[in-house]
């Protein structure tokens, strides 16, 4: 099955932000296109404003001008949704309701031929529910769009339960001949990328309730030592925290309140109080100055300490190992000594200095953990963890080792897991889960998260790259210590984990 000829009509019902980007995307892959708003008016303004936007295209020497005026006579807005019946393809971008967008379906199944594609743009309703209403739910497809439409690459190909195969190749094969990158999954809660990224700001809240850290240093660590390119903080002060919270409890309620996707008290409160991110001038940071988050609170940064003259280095540091390269580079003398039982650094005064393993600094004498870094040689910041034991010497030793390796070092709470390393963990851990369950391929996932929320690493690079049995192992760790269920390892990756090891163990 192939992509839709261009001659085909396209149409979008639904002519707000999204709506309109979806037909600018169709419009400028040479489509003609039809508008259609139930509210009378709307659709005419929606094509003026496209019409804007491609003169900003051209002005911007992105689209020349003979392929504006082109797109121009290709769009026309519909005064009734009668004026789509000769349309191959609509796609629906209306208000977020079940009901709503059934009953559209019912009228659109009345007016278009029976060849006619129908795709919904939802982000958190159920495609099968939504086809459940029509006569032919099999032509029925879930088409996510990422805003803004039209810059991002992504779209999530959905195939509710009904949705004929056909149907779903001839979506994938027409997203990619407009320019995207389409990628197949399953009708399964928040489909591939509002599943996955959960535990991104999910982690971040609970380490904040937990008074671990203030949100400013949370964020500069997500993405100066993990890479990100936003905060869990600033990026719901951005997407809009009423937003947010919506998808995160839809996806908790669609999972059958599934702990590991409970929502977050704080978030809750803040909603309740108004304070919705940027659009209202206040959420996680304060916006009514103008000054933006980077202005509105600085990250907590330890002050100068004197790095130590050695380290001893016991067992392999695993994802971290790169660490010792960095050390020597800075003057400071390394001895290695072999230890089955170990992965830190000892330091002069005898404290050690571990990766972030789920563990609590309490529970050992005199030691700092550091949080998981996507590149240690690349990162600007450092986390490091300490309980109320550890001593003043061991934490100055620390913070002065990352400094002479020229980062800055944030010093949170003694939280098991840290910030970097619990959220890389979980991320992985719902990845392979996804798979197993059969919702996309790992390939299709990486893909998602990459370009979808643009993170540093797909999932299973992340796995790939700290070692098969990481993300796992922390977990154990962590769920030891919170038996609630919301760590324990998926099925899925103890599978994954356990036959590593047997593998490696047969080597």
């Amino acid at each position: 099955m192939t992509a839709l000829d261009l001659s085909s009509p396209v149409a979008v019902v639904g002519t707000g932000t999204m709506g309109q980007g979806i037909a600018q995307v169709a419009l400028v892959a040479g489509h003609p296109v039809r508008l259609y708003d139930a509210v009378p008016g709307r659709a005419r303004e929606a094509a003026a404003a496209i019409g804007a936007r491609l003169d900003r295209l051209v002005e911007k020497d992105r689209l020349a001008a003979p392929d504006r005026d082109e797109a121009r006579a290709r769009l026309r807005p519909a005064e009734s949704i009668t004026d789509l019946a000769d349309c191959s393809l609509v796609v629906e971008a209306v208000v977020e309701l079940l009901e709503a967008k059934q009953e559209l379906f019912r009228q659109l199944e009345d007016v278009v031929g029976e060849d006619c594609l129908l795709a919904t743009n939802t982000s958190s309703l159920s495609v099968t529910a939504v086809g459940g209403a029509l006569r032919n739910p099999g032509r029925l497809v879930g088409l996510h769009f990422f805003n803004p439409a039209p810059l991002l690459p992504l779209v999530e190909v959905v195939s509710g339960y009904a949705t004929d195969v056909t149907s779903a190749t001839r979506a994938y094969e027409t997203a990619r001949s407009w320019g995207k990158t389409p990628v197949a999954c399953a009708d399964t809660p928040g489909f591939i990328v509002n599943r996955i990224a959960r535990p991104f700001y999910a982690e971040a809240f609970a380490v904040f309730e937990a008074q671990g850290a203030d949100p400013a240093t949370i964020d500069a660590i997500l993405r100066e030592s993990g890479g990100f390119k936003m905060g869990a903080f600033e990026l719901t002060d951005l997407i809009g925290q009423d937003v947010n919270e919506s998808v995160t409890h839809s996806v908790w309620r669609s999972f059958f309140q599934d702990v590991r996707f409970t929502p977050s008290l704080a978030q809750r409160r803040l909603v309740e109080s108004g304070r919705l991110g940027r659009k209202t001038g206040q959420g996680w940071y304060d916006y009514s100055t103008g000054t933006g988050a980077a202005g509105s609170a600085e990250p907590h940064t330890a002050e100068k300490a004197q790095p130590p003259a050695y380290v001893v280095a016991e067992g392999n540091l695993g994802p971290a190992s790169e660490l010792l390269a960095l050390i020597r580079e800075a003057g400071i003398q390394v001895r290695e000594e072999e230890e089955d039982h170990g992965t830190r650094l000892v330091l002069p005064g005898d404290g050690q200095l571990a990766l972030a393993d789920g563990q609590t600094s309490v529970e050992f004498r005199d030691v700092v953990y550091f949080d998981l870094a996507l590149d240690y040689r690349k990162a600007t910041r450092i986390a490091l963890s300490a309980s109320q034991d550890t001593s003043t010497q061991t934490m100055s030793e620390a913070i002065g080792l990352f400094q002479a390796l020229g980062k800055n070092v944030s010093v949170i709470g003694d939280v098991p897991g840290m910030i970097v390393a619990r959220t890389v963990a979980r991320i992985v851990d719902l990845a392979h889960d996804a798979v197993a369950k059969g919702v996309a391929t790992e390939e299709d996932i990486d893909t998602a998260m990459r370009l979808g929320v643009n993170y540093p690493l797909g999932p299973f690079e992340w796995s790939r790259r700290l070692g098969r049995t990481w993300a796992c192992s922390l977990l154990d760790d962590l769920h030891e210590r919170d038996p609630s269920g919301r760590y324990a390892p998926s099925l899925a990756l103890y599978r994954h984990s356990y036959a590593t090891e047997k593998r490696e163990g047969a080597s």
